[in-house]
């Protein structure tokens, strides 16, 4: 009976011994302190410009929350930027041009020069795409409303803004469009789609950019009072010759103001809009001639 308590208090003093000796934390807290790092990793603030992979960025998010993104093909030091879709659904066919574009750059990687990057976005306006083929995404003419009519507000954002009149060039809260009066913005860059390519343009030095509008057929070039530009005369001409589309100093059909590529123009980055000729075509072999001729003029 002794031997037998001899011996338990033997174990009870060898435990003891162990514990003091090899302490050990608590399984339950190297739980609870993945789980904080979790939370806290979760929780960060995004960034305005959010990289998606090495060649796609979304720059910035429409009223409704939708993505604006740009896509990049080439890693040059020269940049040229193709946008389309300002005018939404109302100008279709220019969000498709760019998808076309895109497409030809993914298929042919070798036609943009070592030192150029292109960057498309094919979408500024995603918003007021939605309202006419109900996505922000691709889509087919198919989607699209046989009438002009029914198109019309897709030109718009979610707050019924024309983008093209929120640019801090000769701004004014209500613009002319054709014969009607339409929304500038409360001020200039009040929209959070032309926000997001100014914050672009701030943090990206442009070579050059090439906006898409329909319809009237023809290249025009950019101004903010401080008349055309040498090297937009240039790229004018270059595009132009190529493509087919003739070319003009000055849109003059009726007075615009808060022009996105008269901005470009106000801060001297060599712009020009390219109008496609109707609301349906992309005339796309006439616009790869375009691109491919200033791609064949930055490689100097």
């Amino acid at each position: 009976m002794n031997k037998l308590i001899i011996a338990l208090i033997i174990i009870v003093l060898a435990g003891i011994g162990y514990y003091f000796l090899f302490p050990s934390l608590p399984v339950s807290n190297t739980l609870d302190t993945t789980k904080k790092t979790e939370v806290s990793t979760s929780t960060l603030p995004a960034k305005e410009e959010v990289k998606k992979n090495l060649n796609e960025t979304i720059i910035g998010k429409s009223v409704d929350r939708n993505p604006i993104t740009a896509y990049h093909y080439g890693t040059g030091e020269k940049e040229l930027m193709f946008v389309g879709g300002i005018h939404g659904g109302y100008s279709w066919n220019t969000v498709l041009v760019a998808y076309e574009m895109m497409d030809y750059l993914k298929a042919n990687p070798n036609v943009v020069p070592a030192n150029i990057k292109v960057t498309v976005i094919p979408v500024l306006n995603p918003d007021g795409l939605k309202k006419v083929v109900g996505t922000t995404d691709r889509f087919t003419s198919a989607d699209v409303p046989t009438a002009l009519s029914d198109t019309v507000p897709g030109r718009f954002n979610s707050r019924n803004v024309d983008l093209n009149r929120n640019f801090d060039c000769e701004w004014q809260a209500t613009g002319k469009w054709q014969n009607k009066t339409v929304s500038g913005g409360s001020t200039a860059f009040s929209e959070p789609e032309s926000q997001a390519i100014r914050n672009y343009v701030q943090t990206h030095k442009l070579t050059a950019v090439v906006t898409y509008y329909s319809a009237a057929g023809g290249v025009y070039a950019s101004s903010c009072d401080n008349g055309i530009s040498t090297e937009t005369r240039i790229i004018m001409k270059e595009y132009s010759q190529a493509s087919g589309y003739t070319a003009y100093d000055n849109f003059d059909f009726y007075e615009i103001t808060g022009d996105m590529v008269n901005w470009f123009a106000k801060n001297n980055i060599p712009a020009i809009s390219v109008l496609l000729t109707n609301h349906t075509d992309t005339e796309w072999t006439k616009n790869k001639k375009g691109l491919e001729a200033l791609l064949k003029y930055y490689t100097k």
